[in-house]
């Protein structure tokens, strides 16, 4: 849609309608359109469109957030592509007089019924904050309407005190409320339940799972449909230290210094064979003592919540959302259609920007393409028929990041799942060894990237350094690995036996640095050595 003319748009920005019908108008709704494709939404940290071109915008539906005579709208709007597909976004809108806010906040400048304002964005505006926590503070069990509140049972506050955002922004906004809850609100949106709300609320409220943030309440459209669209999710703020990304940055640079101050001879440093479980009694004495016997306890603890959550998923037998289910084939023919689509996508993307690459990341990326046909055999070789375990509903995008640390205990959070995957396929039963999978990549990016941020201050070669950290990381997974099975499989909860978990493991940590490659390759090139490193460290296991 091309931008209005000055002009034009100063002619037409008067409207006799009022607030409360004004999205009953049509000259309105083609304006703001315009002005919210040219000015607002292209320009916001949480638009995931950035690069595909923009084709037009289209309001899907609109509906009332308000309580007694306080009304705002909230906007679904269908972003359309050239590229010809299309993405789903929520906006919440307010009208201001208050010239205070900043442009920046500022959707479209009107008046209605000769009075000048603004339209903003609704978040921006503490009175709209307010009003949506006192909703779901008063939100009347079984609601039945098109715009429903929920109040969930670990809800204890009385009254609105305070909002701020928390910051850090990404594909959500979310706010703090009283500095004891966080009201989280989906920017980009789904015509279904999100698997955040979902797992969030059957974790705490029906499995009474003690190492998520607490569910205390949600947002929820119905269409004429009767399919239900998550809009906003509450939780409890949990005090935190921080996530378990930067926990783990700060250990292994401590780590990577006392090679130099213990004198550790790196080539000389025993090793274990990979997938190994591991009793932390049986890790050499050399290893704990170039590395400390701390980070070993952390990854059982952090190993524990891990089993926990997997343990809680797998012990519904009412809610067909979260029963157990075997593999199949028509999970088999799911799970290769996908990833062989990705796996082409990744090698098109390596294949256009090797001129961006250099050294050891560009010897593997040609490594990488001349092993294509071996990588994607790799990923045919998935038979159901030989597979015993059972697949639940997992967290689908688990890594150090959505991990908060807290008092020596580890806290797990954001379940929406893989950007780039639909929604269906966030709600696929996976194998729980997925996640733990997804962790282990994390672990493997923890220790390159500490490399790569403080090579100057270790006094080794880049090769010296990649050989130690490879030989930590599978001390890394061999203990965490013998804490997670000795308390899943105690639980009775089926993740195979020993050679199905191995190759389980193997086939999701591929799948993971495949698709952990096409970001590293868009948004930052000289770090594809790291999902490249783990591509080719797995296809040169045995099998």
């Amino acid at each position: 849609m091309a931008k209005l003319e000055t002009s034009k748009m100063k002619a037409s920005s008067h409207f006799n309608s009022t607030w409360e019908t004004l999205m009953d108008d049509q000259g309105f709704v083609k304006m703001l359109l315009s002005e919210v494709l040219e000015e607002y939404i292209t320009k916001q940290r949480w638009y995931g469109g950035k690069s595909s071109k923009l084709k037009y915008i289209e309001l899907i539906e609109y509906f009332r957030i308000q309580q007694n005579e306080e009304v705002y709208y909230g906007l679904i709007l269908e972003i359309n592509f050239k590229e010809a597909f299309y993405q789903h976004y929520f906006i919440p809108i307010a009208f201001v007089t208050d010239e205070n806010f900043s442009k920046k906040d500022r959707i479209l400048p009107i008046s209605i019924k000769g009075v000048k304002g603004h339209i903003i964005d609704a978040l921006n505006l503490e009175a709209f904050r307010k009003l949506v926590f006192e909703r779901i503070l008063t939100a009347k069990p079984n609601d039945t309407t098109r715009v429903q509140y929920h109040r969930g049972d670990s809800l204890t506050e009385t009254e609105y005190e305070s909002s701020r955002f928390m910051g850090m922004e990404q594909s959500n906004t979310s706010v703090v409320i009283n500095e004891r809850c966080v009201i989280k609100f989906f920017r980009r949106i789904y015509a279904n339940k999100n698997p955040d709300y979902e797992m969030s609320r059957f974790l705490s409220d029906k499995k009474g799972y003690k190492n998520t943030p607490p569910y205390q309440g949600s947002l929820n459209i119905k269409d004429n449909d009767n399919i239900i669209t998550t809009i906003a999710l509450m939780q409890q703020l949990v005090p935190n230290e921080g996530d378990a990304w930067e926990y783990m940055l700060n250990q292994l640079h401590e780590i990577f210094q006392n090679i130099e101050k213990k004198k550790v001879n790196i080539y000389g440093l025993p090793n274990t064979e990979i997938f190994k479980r591991l009793p932390i009694h049986e890790v050499p004495p050399t290893i704990i003592d170039w590395v400390g016997l701390g980070i070993f306890q952390k990854l059982q603890q952090l190993a524990l919540r891990t089993a926990e959550m997997h343990i809680a998923l797998g012990s519904e037998f009412e809610e067909t959302a979260f029963t157990p289910e075997r593999f199949n084939g028509d999970y088999e023919v799911w799970l290769k259609n996908r990833l062989l689509y990705q796996f082409q996508n990744r090698l098109n993307t390596v294949e256009n920007n090797l001129h961006k690459l250099e050294g050891l990341t560009l010897e593997l990326a040609q490594w990488f393409l001349e092993q294509k046909n071996e990588i994607r055999k790799r990923f045919l070789d998935f038979d159901w028929t030989k597979l015993k375990g059972e697949r639940l509903r997992v967290h689908g995008d688990y890594h150090l990041g959505q991990i908060l640390v807290k008092d020596g205990d580890f806290y797990i959070l954001d379940f929406e799942g893989e950007p780039e995957s639909t929604i269906r396929d966030r709600k696929v039963k996976q194998p729980p060894l997925k996640d733990v999978a997804g962790l282990f990549r994390s672990f493997h990016y923890a220790v390159y990237a500490t490399i790569f941020n403080n090579s100057d201050e270790y006094p080794y070669s880049q090769e010296e350094l990649f050989h130690a950290g490879e030989i930590l990381y599978r001390y890394f997974i061999g203990v965490f690995l013998e804490t997670y099975t000795h308390r899943i499989q105690n639980a009775n909860i089926n993740i195979g036996y020993n050679q199905e978990r191995i190759f389980m493991l193997k086939y999701s940590m591929l799948e993971k640095a495949v698709y952990e490659l096409g970001y590293e390759m868009n948004a930052r090139p000289l770090w594809a050595v790291i999902p490249l490193e783990g591509i080719a460290s797995i296809m040169n296991e045995e099998q």
